[in-house]
């Protein structure tokens, strides 16, 4: 089918996008910077932006079925900002959707649309959004995911998947983040765990997507639902750290600070950003500690049963791969994928 993609030039959305064309779909990428030609060999490029209905219009135009996945990342930021990206954004690739008569629509969300502060164990998706307006992120993909699934109706389908912190090879942001921090001796974990959590195999992530548009086209009981994805067993947050360490050569970390200290330098560092309006991210948010402080892991059985998702890759060849792809002996192409 015809099938626009959205954030191709992303980490997610890149292999999202190759895994469509392997499956023989014709796809619009659209996107709001170029995306790099192996990756978009054989799609239809479309720069645009999120806010601009006219061009989101006509790239939608004779398109069976959107896969969004762009969107606004990061913890820390003005509330506006992740507002104008994740929510209206969204409302208004809905409705040009809609208006193009496309009849299938895939939405990425987060598993932090449900954040609570006092962490989620073997959660599933009855548990309640968030409200907190503190965090623009979260905030914004809750509004987002709502409006996407409150959209469903039978002659347009909808559904969203909660993808819980992707990492492999060719994450721009959070694998190279940790390795840095670790090679200039400043990772440090919290006390008090262990803390497990949830985690995705990039390319189990860009599978449960291109599954999730053949079940979304096969049957409507799928339809109108979120669906939590993630490997079957969650981590302790050290484990999963050192074994991503180990991929890239490195020893792994042991130190600790007190929780409370972080927690407390996190609320100071968004204070004193915000206030000074200091630029670039703090090395602390309320919200990272938070996160770094408490278990969060997830049921991923309503995504196993109506959507039939596995992992198609194990976790121990994951961090096979991405070891090799550190170490240069890979150049970690996008695997094919039930689509």
């Amino acid at each position: 089918m015809r099938v626009l993609a959205t954030g191709g030039s992303g980490f997610l959305g890149g292999r999202v996008l190759g895994l469509l064309l392997s499956g023989g779909h014709e796809v619009v990428a659209y996107s709001r910077r170029d995306i790099p030609g192996g990756v978009a060999k054989g799609s239809k490029p479309f720069l645009g932006e999120l806010s601009d209905p006219k061009a989101l219009r006509e790239a939608c135009d004779g398109c069976e079925a959107v896969v969004h996945c762009a969107g606004k990342t990061g913890t820390w930021g003005p509330l506006a900002g992740y507002l104008k990206v994740n929510t209206e954004g969204t409302s208004n690739l809905l409705k040009a959707a809609k208006d193009a008569g496309a009849r299938l629509f895939v939405h990425t969300s987060t598993p932090s649309v449900v954040h609570q502060a006092g962490g989620l164990k073997a959660a599933d998706e009855s548990a309640p959004y968030t409200g907190d307006k503190g965090y623009g992120y979260p905030y914004s993909k809750m509004l987002a995911e709502k409006m996407v699934l409150e959209a469903n109706r039978d002659s347009f389908r909808t559904l969203a998947l909660r993808p819980h912190l992707i990492w492999g090879p060719g994450d721009p942001h959070f694998l190279p983040r940790i390795l840095d921090m670790a090679k200039r001796g400043r990772l440090r974990y919290l006390s008090g765990g262990p803390y497990l959590v949830s985690h995705t195999y990039i390319d189990n992530a860009a599978h449960a997507h291109a599954l999730a548009l053949r079940r979304l086209a096969e049957d409507d009981t799928v339809a109108g639902l979120a669906y939590f994805i993630a490997e079957p067993e969650p981590m302790d947050v050290k484990d999963l750290v050192n074994a991503l360490l180990a991929c890239g050569g490195l020893p792994p970390v042991e130190r600790e600070v007190p929780r409370w200290l972080a927690r407390a330098f996190g609320t100071i560092c968004g204070f004193l950003w915000a206030k000074l309006r200091l630029k670039g991210e703090p090395p602390m948010t309320g919200f990272t500690a938070r996160q770094l402080s408490t278990s969060h892991y997830f049921d991923i059985s309503r995504a196993k049963t109506l959507l039939g998702y596995e992992p198609v890759v194990g976790t121990a060849e994951a961090f096979e791969r991405l070891k090799e792809y550190l170490s240069g002996k890979s150049q970690d192409k996008p695997k094919d994928a039930e689509t």
